[in-house]
């Protein structure tokens, strides 16, 4: 009955005083009412049942609101915990020294504190809670105070930092009015949100630019220029891997904020913010850059690395190792370099292309060089032959004149003429060695053929200077050119017996193999390794001055040549004031070897003791020179022979033809001009009276020449004349009975 008379939605309170008055009826009507029976004890009874039901039930609601006061008094304190750690987190928002704000999953903007676009004053005032991302976005790139990099526009800028607000972390610095500079850090939530950090990096960028103009001396300025001019972004880190240097193009490359850059970095903290950017291959390139880092003795070779980002960027990383231990990175950017190879390949195909034309170009400046060069040659070896005739006339003048009484001026005026006539042959040697189209002679021939002549022509050199000059005598069979062979050994001795003022210059020759070496051992003053080089050019003598009496300095520069030509290996080997050895190695003959080619020479021991016939020797003398011809006239004349003289070819068949008399031998000189030469008139002499011995006379000493007289049956006697080879020749002539 009595949850009849109470109301379940009234209050505690309300049941509690609807209770009192039911109780207090109760006992009113309990008090008035007596019936015989009994009733009232049993009202009485039930009053009591109840007053005891209504002291339970308000006990439980005395129970029921002080927990619900509880509750309340809890939730107050909840509310004003919640409001004072709300305060607190805007108080602690005020006092960073950062700007800060938070954008939810929905990228509304949902808190921020007052320091939050400070240096956007247009920006910061039109800021709302709720406010999109985009919008802010543009109400920054539209801001006066935002001052962008040069060649950047707002649309550009507005549209890469949207692109840049997708990534988990982005950083970039701007530049504001004033010279003020705001690092902006945007960073995605666990929640999906972005906070966004900025800070006054003015005093950083400041200090940092004012640091390294203090710092910067000449050649640091120099070393920044040139890595700020790279395309490549380059790092330096200590030997405690602590940064020291970079260029612009590395922060560019790198994309990383201004705070990771400053000097003292260290590379670790450096690569972990690296990795948030780019991402490595494996954990295993990360381990190998870090222990190769850490440890020194793991930086003897160098580290390629490559690091990609999201979108698809790619940089080519170097690490080097420094020699005071430190190191150097650098970043080439080739994602537009794979992306042109086809362009690359047009730009080599035309630089191929232009490759070809210039070597074209090369090559006929080349072969006008060479047309120049041949010419040059062309010249030398005429200007030597034409300055040979005289020279030879004059020494033949002089041979007649011998015996007068001026016989030592004319010995010395001789001698001086040998000079002069050595430095034109060497010159005509190195015409030839320098001409491509005048090949070398090569053949088989004894080397003693030209090792003991020599060696007989400077021993009276060698005797005069006291020196025991000997030579060891070889039975060997070598193949060259024995022309420039005797060239060479005659310049090495002279060489050798010049320059050694005591002991003794030993030549002789050392089997090798299939190989011959030539040694000319000297106990001369040596020669530094210094000057072992220059003695090979020519008009180069050390510490004396070039004479014609001495030589010009040619002699050790047509060796060289010679041997080069040949093939011939020339070794030099010197020891300061002890002597010197110059080794020249040639192949030996093999069997079947060719047949020798021999060129007219006196025996040099005894060219004076020959004997000439009496008189009735008569020779034909045919040479176009008048100097020569006259002089080889009187030289004849004095040896007591009669000579039948022509300056040409139709003269001197017209002299045979007038006179009748056939000649006991011929003395022809080869080029006897328009076409004509001497084998020719050799030829027709030989129809006329029958073969006859005789010499063709040329300073032409090839292999062609040579074989070509001796298909005639004579001997080449080149030019200079020597006298006592035309004297041995002579007295091998028997005179003709008729």
């Amino acid at each position: 009955m009595t949850e009849s008379l109470l109301d379940p939605a009234d209050s505690l309170e309300r049941k509690l005083s609807k209770m009192t008055a039911i109780c207090d009826a109760l006992m009113r009507r309990v008090e008035a009412q007596t019936d015989a029976d009994g009733a009232a004890y049993a009202h009485f009874e039930r009053a009591v049942v109840l007053e005891e039901e209504v002291r339970r039930r308000t006990s439980e609601l005395e129970t029921a609101l002080r927990l619900l006061n509880e509750s309340n008094e809890q939730l107050s304190q909840a509310n004003t915990l919640i409001e004072r750690e709300r305060r607190d987190v805007e108080s602690a928002l005020e006092t960073v020294q950062e700007g800060f704000a938070l954008f939810d999953q929905d990228d509304r903007l949902k808190l921020y504190n007052s320091r939050f676009c400070w240096g956007l004053r247009d920006v910061r005032d039109r800021l709302w809670l709720g406010m999109g991302f985009t919008s802010y976005i543009s109400l920054a790139s539209d801001s006066a105070h935002l001052r962008l990099p040069r060649g950047v526009s707002r649309d550009d800028w507005r549209e890469a930092r949207l692109q840049s607000h997708g990534q988990p972390h982005a950083n970039l610095t701007i530049g504001l009015a004033g010279d003020h500079w705001l690092q902006i850090s945007e960073h995605r939530t666990a929640n999906g949100g972005t906070a966004i950090i900025q800070t006054d990096v003015t005093d950083l960028i400041r200090a940092e630019r004012a640091a390294r103009e203090n710092l910067l001396d000449n050649q640091s300025q120099v070393i920044r220029a040139a890595l700020d001019h790279l395309v490549q972004g380059v790092a330096v880190f200590d030997r405690d891997a602590r940064l020291v240097l970079w260029n612009s193009q590395f922060r560019i490359l790198t994309r990383l904020p201004p705070t990771a850059f400053r000097i003292g970095a260290d590379f670790e903290r450096v690569a972990e913010q690296l990795q948030q950017m780019f991402v490595l291959p494996d954990a295993e390139a990360r381990h190998r850059i870090t222990d190769w880092v850490r440890d020194h003795s793991r930086r003897g070779a160098p580290v390629f690395q490559e690091l990609s980002d999201r979108h698809g960027s790619t940089l080519e990383t170097f690490m080097q190792h420094l020699p005071d231990d430190g190191f150097i990175i650098s970043l080439t950017d080739v994602t537009e370099e794979r992306a042109s190879l086809a362009d690359l390949t047009r730009v080599n195909q035309s630089l191929e292309d232009r490759v070809r034309a210039r070597t074209a170009e090369l090559q006929l400046a080349l072969r006008g060089a060479e047309r120049s060069n041949a010419a040059k040659n062309r010249f030398v070896a005429a200007a030597s032959h034409d300055l040979l005739q005289p020279l030879s006339a004059a020494k033949l003048y002089l041979m007649g004149a011998k015996e007068g009484p001026q016989a030592e001026t004319i010995a010395k005026a001789e001698q001086a003429l040998q000079n002069v006539e050595d430095i034109i042959e060497a010159l005509l040697d190195i015409s030839r060695l320098d001409s491509d189209d005048e090949p070398l002679d090569r053949y088989v021939f004894p080397l003693d053929e030209i090792l003991i002549p020599v060696a007989n022509a400077l021993a009276p050199q060698a005797e005069a200077k006291g020196l025991d000059l000997r030579v060891m005598p070889s039975a060997a069979h070598v193949v060259s050119d024995a022309g420039f062979l005797r060239r060479v050994l005659q310049n090495l001795m002279s060489n050798a017996i010049r320059y050694t003022a005591s002991g003794r210059v030993l030549v002789g020759a050392r089997r090798q193999g299939s190989a011959l070496r030539l040694e000319v051992w000297d106990t001369g003053p040596g020669i530094r390794e210094a000057d072992q080089r220059v003695i090979f050019e020519e008009f180069r003598r050390l510490n004396r001055r070039a004479s014609a009496s001495e030589g010009m300095g040619l002699g050790l520069a047509i060796v060289e040549r010679a041997c080069a030509r040949l093939g011939h290996h020339l070794e030099l080997c010197s020891i300061p004031g002890k002597g010197t050895v110059f080794k020249v190695t040639l192949p030996l003959a093999g069997s079947g070897a060719a047949p020798l080619l021999t060129i007219a020479a006196g025996n040099l021991s005894d060219a004076e003791d020959q004997t000439l016939p009496g008189d009735g020797l008569i020779v034909l003398l045919v040479d176009d020179d008048d100097q020569m011809r006259e002089a080889m006239v009187g030289l004849l004349d004095s040896w007591g022979v009669s000579v039948l003289e022509a300056g040409s070819y139709a003269e001197a068949l017209v002299l045979l033809d007038e006179t009748g008399i056939a000649p006991d031998a011929v003395l022809l000189d080869h080029q006897l001009g328009e076409g004509e030469t001497g084998l020719d008139l050799a030829r027709e002499v030989e129809l006329r009276f029958g073969r006859r011995p005789g010499r063709i006379i040329s300073a032409d000493r090839s292999a062609t020449l040579v074989e070509a007289c001796l298909a005639e049956g004579m001997a080449l006697l080149p030019k200079p004349l020597d006298t006592d080879a035309l004297r041995s020749f002579l007295a091998s002539v028997t005179p003709s009975e008729g």
